[in-house]
């Protein structure tokens, strides 16, 4: 298995490209319309690299699939309290909060997957 601060990096790459370079209009207006399609499939973008990344780390396949599901779940909520509570103008300081807050909750996410590996 690759070393722990190896797989931080590929679970933050991954979460960059498919949260800022990979996800569509549609995506970010049906994160804050819960059971919406293109909300489910944001996060579920996320789960399935999750798994591609842990597979890719070593980690076996049951482990990686649970882990790809915490991920997807915890993703889809963490992304439709943003949409619901936080601030949606981005010449309001709020909203660079709830972005970094949002961003933050996800990291915490990772740091999680990881620790219940070592």
């Amino acid at each position: 298995m690759t070393s722990v601060f190896e797989l931080l990096v590929l679970l933050f790459i991954k979460h960059w490209y498919i949260d800022f370079v990979n996800q569509s209009n549609d995506e970010v207006a049906g994160k804050g319309i819960y059971g919406n399609w293109m909300g489910i499939r944001h996060s579920l973008k996320h789960g399935l690299a999750t798994i591609a990344v842990m597979l890719i780390a070593g980690v076996n396949w049951p482990s990686a699939v649970v882990l790809g599901i915490v991920d997807f779940v915890t993703h889809y909520h963490i992304d439709w309290t943003k949409m619901n509570y936080g601030n949606r103008d981005i010449t309001n300081p709020k909203f660079w909060n709830h972005l970094g807050l949002d961003q933050m909750a996800h990291n915490f996410v990772y740091l999680f997957l990881v620790w219940t590996l070592v």
